[in-house]
């Protein structure tokens, strides 16, 4: 949840913030989990007059140095006693909880999603838990303190607001363009080439391969674009979601510019300034690129899928329901957008002319790159850099989310200035259908809200330091890649936050790394980076408290529960054979290069294909009529 890690990295909160003194505590400590404590202008912290922390397990532990930090365990509450400046003490408490009671939240609304297929109470659930705990276990100001403490400040947060006003606006553009005959135009061109479920699978994925410079915009546009097409050919709505979440973070990850890779490189370029090592960040990506094993497989199995036409698991099911039946939605499912839009048709009379939709799609992805260049532009570059540089500084700084909301918008306004001037609606048909289209936005976004509040909840509660605490042990040199990356989908499915596990883990594992390795011109280094990338990869598109799996199960027409259950055993298979047979082996055998890691993805895609052929099960014929889709 990229934008809510943003929000949540103000993880400390100042104890008095009018007083130059400042100590900086958690909300809550985990017991037996290091946490870092920050103090500042204390100028009487002297060997006799420290900050003093009482209640460790052990002892005391004193804080000499006027400014600095300290990692320090607890168990139980700690008291805090420091000098003040007009003289005399102050004491400040604070409690632990059991550390795996942080892993409780994200675990109950993940088990309650799957469980009962209800995810606002199930999100719900787990914000309640979460806050309740912190609230030293009371429901009453646990479930007030969620509403107003947690859902109501997310729901303020500007950035959030951002992307929710992006996305009733571009379900009203979506709304433009159903009822201006637009889609059915672009169903009508795309029917000429992808007359079967085989292309029509094809042409979805490989548009998600052309929008790579931010996973948002992919979902929404890929997924709002090719539903009604896909809908013709029988393809169900959670292999369509499968398809658009599975070339949506997948293919920013590895992008050459994107909005997830300036993200990585600045958080690695900060720490290679912390080792001293004099190297460009965006070289370093580059040549990770190669050894991605998961997002890159994720990739290839979705064509490979495709093109084999063979399913296991409930995605089998699923297909095999849209086929037979031609009901793409499981009975009961709850989508996360009202299909009306699709459903009802449109006014007599108005002709399928394609461009009214591209043209508008087109501003939103050219307008959102402009928008982000603008954003991103500083007011003077440095001197005697190249033109890449100037380009990775304007994607450092750029806005992603304002980029995509004047996108959209401008793309609105362009498709009911095309629908009047060819006299195809009248401005209040054409408000109408804006109208009827952000409505079917609703229930997205409230579940949008409540999975950054979930998030929130997850990083007060330190979800993710608990897991990286018991389990970085783990890690051994040759064993570096796998674990990492097991660690990484850990950390990331349980908080549905990609930004947030980079992060956590960049500064983790970056000076390991280093310290294994002797230097970051190495496989051994590439292919640990990657590990750290691609296990945020798996768990942004597979946790059902995820934005970015919300926003796909949105754009499709999807029920979002039926979207992780049928895609999560595609992306284990794929995440199991990404560490079998890339980054265990790239850790393991001595002197791995370049060569190997390729002669790993032959074998990685060999095994895929034997998986697919063995445990997948052919799908029924596909019916005669679909092969008349070009007369829509």
């Amino acid at each position: 949840m990229k934008l809510l890690f943003i929000v949540g990295t103000l993880l400390l909160v100042s104890g008095n913030p009018v007083r130059a003194q400042n100590i900086n505590l958690p909300a809550i400590i985990l017991s037996n989990v290091p946490f870092e404590m920050d103090w500042e202008g204390f100028s009487q912290a002297s060997p006799e007059h420290p900050v003093v922390v009482k209640g460790l397990s052990g002892g005391m532990f004193n804080i000499t140095s006027p400014i600095g930090s300290a990692d320090v365990k607890i168990q139980g509450r700690i008291v805090l006693e420091y000098p003040l400046e007009e003289g005399g003490f102050e004491n400040r408490d604070v409690s632990s909880i059991p550390g795996w009671l942080s892993l409780l939240p994200p675990l109950l609304a993940i088990v309650l999603a799957l469980l009962t297929k209800e995810m606002l109470i199930s999100l719900f659930a787990g914000i309640w838990a979460g806050v309740t705990i912190m609230m030293s276990y009371n429901p009453i100001k646990g479930f007030l303190s969620a509403l107003d403490g947690y859902i109501v400040d997310n729901l303020a947060d500007s950035g959030h607001a951002t992307i929710l006003i992006f996305t009733f606006g571009f379900g009203g553009l979506i709304g433009i363009v159903q009822r201006n005959g637009g889609l059915a135009g672009i169903v009508a061109i795309a029917a000429k080439f992808a007359k079967t479920r085989v292309r029509g699978q094809v042409a979805t994925a490989s548009m998600g391969l052309f929008i790579f410079f931010d996973d948002y915009a992919n979902s929404l546009l890929v997924g709002n674009t090719m539903r009604p097409f896909t809908d013709k050919l029988r393809i169900s709505r959670e292999k369509l979601s499968y398809i658009v979440d599975s070339t949506a973070a997948p293919v920013a990850s590895i992008g050459i510019i994107s909005t997830w890779i300036v993200f990585a490189m600045s958080l690695l370029d900060g720490q290679l300034q912390i080792l001293g090592i004099q190297t460009n960040a965006y070289l370093i990506f580059l040549l990770a690129i190669p050894f991605s094993y998961y997002a890159v497989l994720a990739i290839i199995f979705v064509f490979m899928n495709a093109t084999m036409k063979r399913e296991f698991g409930p995605m089998y099911e699923a297909e095999k329901r849209a086929i037979t039946t031609g009901a793409i939605l499981r009975p009961g499912a709850k989508p996360l957008s009202d299909d009306s839009l699709i459903r009802n048709a449109m006014p007599e009379g108005i002709p399928h002319r394609w461009y009214n939709a591209v043209i508008p799609v087109a501003i939103v992805i050219f307008g959102t790159m402009l928008g982000m260049l603008v954003t991103g532009m500083p007011d003077v570059f440095p001197e005697n850099i190249s033109f890449l540089q100037k380009i990775l500084i304007i994607m450092d700084n750029t806005n992603s989310s304002q980029a995509l909301l004047w996108g959209s918008y401008v793309a609105t306004f362009t498709a009911i200035v095309m629908a009047l001037g060819q006299k195809l609606l009248t401005l209040r048909v054409a408000l109408e259908s804006w109208f009827e289209g952000a409505r079917t936005m609703f229930l997205a976004v409230i579940i949008l809200i409540l999975a950054w509040s979930l998030g929130s909840v997850c990083t007060d509660i330190h979800t993710a330091d608990f897991i990286v605490h018991y389990t970085r042990d783990w890690i051994s040199p040759g064993l570096l890649p796998a674990l990492t990356f097991i660690m990484a989908a850990l950390i990331s499915f349980a908080t549905g936050t990609s930004y947030g596990t980079m992060s956590i883990l960049i500064p983790l594992i970056v000076p390991l790394s280093v310290q294994l390795t002797g230097d970051v011109h190495n496989v051994m280094f590439w292919a640990t980076f990657s590990a750290i990338i691609s296990g945020a990869t798996f768990g942004d598109h597979c946790s059902p408290i995820s934005d970015t799996t919300i926003l796909s199960s949105l754009a499709s027409g999807a029920d979002n529960v039926d979207h992780v259950q049928t895609q999560l055993p595609y992306a284990l298979v794929v995440g199991g054979v990404s560490i079998l047979f890339g980054f265990l082996p790239i850790g393991l055998i001595p002197g791995a290069g370049y060569l190997t890691g390729v002669m790993f993805y032959a074998l990685s895609i060999t095994v895929l294909f034997l998986i697919l052929k063995f445990f997948g099960k052919n799908l029924p014929t596909e019916p005669s009529e679909l092969t008349g889709v070009e007369s829509l």
